[in-house]
């Protein structure tokens, strides 16, 4: 490993973890991550191994059967997951924020009845509250929750952008309900959807048409998921009261914000480490290009991208530990690392030249997987409102 973004303060118990973590990627998901990728393959093996290792239950207590670690600690192995294949940090992204939400919002009877086998994987959660026709604007919800006379819902609507959607077993599904106050924002209910994994109609009133054909991602599932009078129970609804959805939510996406910009960490890494090893092996001139003036500049300014993404998804984490609110700090790191992220793996496609265009290389691959970072868990212009609202407040003249 190279000196960049090695995190201090670390307990013993977090430097076996990384260490675990890192050999892992090293020994079994590098080596097989660019055949699966290109062959739009779901990397079960590595799923089995990450299961084998606790990593679906880092940060679920240990009371609950999980390893009870900090978010510190879960978004440096996405970090590590993610240099060696962005898409396996995707298998157990949303699954961690269902696990987060419920163990923060969930009543004591679902924490009992789900997080032991979310910590071992058997139930594999997935997050759904994007639309067709909702992009950041989360108020636009059109999925309906009807109550009927024996106090169980029907689910109507037609869900977007499911991570895991097909492989899943418990979704945590934002709805429109009845119930609540006039706000928009608190009528709004979280159920927790049980399925079973495929495709086609995978429940009564469930369906879940395919994988969706994306540029990069490759690998893990991301499809729709379509409700035609599904019934649940109230019993399903997270916390057990209406209308409360929408906090829930955030809650889940600001954890999620810290860590997409943990998967964005690993791809500068992984993009920074394939340019530097080029550019010492590439020659012209009679000499490496690392030596180049040029070469060696950007270089310098892709450690330094690095190291800053880094730190600040640090620092997000570290203060969601703490149980403060961290959606300034969250955002800044998302919108940081997921932009940094994206320079330094077009600094390093550039390194490459016309090698880099070509499928063989592994920065080829990091192109288009990069791209997603800039959107997923809301844009940097998204960002950049939360941040900039924020600022006004507390700055207010």
């Amino acid at each position: 490993m190279g000196r960049l973004a090695q995190t201090e303060g670390l307990t013993d118990i977090q430097e076996e973890i990384l260490k675990t973590v890192h050999d892992f990627v090293e020994e079994r998901i590098i080596p097989v991550a660019q055949e699966l990728e290109h062959s739009d393959t779901y990397p079960t093996e590595i799923v089995e191994g990450l299961k084998e290792l606790g990593v679906f239950g880092i940060m679920i207590p240990e009371e609950y059967g999980g390893l009870g670690e900090s978010l510190l600690t879960y978004a440096l192995c996405v970090e590590e997951i993610a240099r060696g294949w962005m898409s396996v940090s995707g298998v157990i992204n949303t699954h961690f924020i269902v696990a987060h939400m419920l163990m923060n919002h969930g009543t004591e009877e679902q924490k009992q009845k789900y997080l032991p086998r979310m910590a071992t994987g058997e139930v594999r959660g997935a997050f759904s509250m994007s639309e067709p026709g909702l992009g950041s604007d989360v108020s636009a919800v059109s999925t309906k929750a009807v109550k009927q006379d024996d106090g169980s819902y029907e689910i109507t609507g037609n869900k977007m952008w499911l991570t895991n959607g097909g492989t899943s077993t418990l979704v945590a599904v934002l709805t429109k309900t009845d119930e609540g106050a006039e706000s928009v924002y608190r009528n709004m209910t979280t159920f927790l959807v049980e399925k079973t994994p495929g495709f086609g109609e995978v429940e009564q009133g469930i369906t879940v048409p395919g994988k969706i054909d994306k540029m990069g991602y490759k690998g893990i599932d991301t499809t729709e998921m379509v409700f035609d009078h599904h019934r649940i129970a109230a019993e399903q609804i997270l916390g057990g009261e209406p209308g409360k959805g929408f906090f829930q939510m955030m809650d889940g996406v600001e954890v999620g914000r810290v860590n997409v910009a943990a998967r964005a960490c690993g791809l500068a890494i992984r993009g920074f480490e394939l340019g530097i090893t080029y550019a010492q092996q590439r020659h012209t001139f009679g000499k490496a290009i690392a030596e180049h003036q040029a070469i060696l500049f950007r270089l310098a300014e892709m450690a330094t991208k690095v190291e800053t993404a880094h730190a600040m998804m640090v620092r997000a984490a570290r203060l969601k530990d703490t149980g403060e609110r961290v959606d300034v700090d969250a955002g800044m790191a998302k919108m940081l690392a997921s932009e940094y992220a994206n320079e330094v793996v077009e600094d390093s496609f550039r390194i490459h030249g016309g090698y880099g265009y070509s499928k063989e290389y592994e920065i080829e691959r990091l192109m288009r997987e990069v791209k997603f970072m800039l959107i997923g868990e809301g844009t940097s212009d998204i960002q950049k409102m939360i941040i900039g609202r924020q600022l006004l407040k507390e700055y207010k003249a």
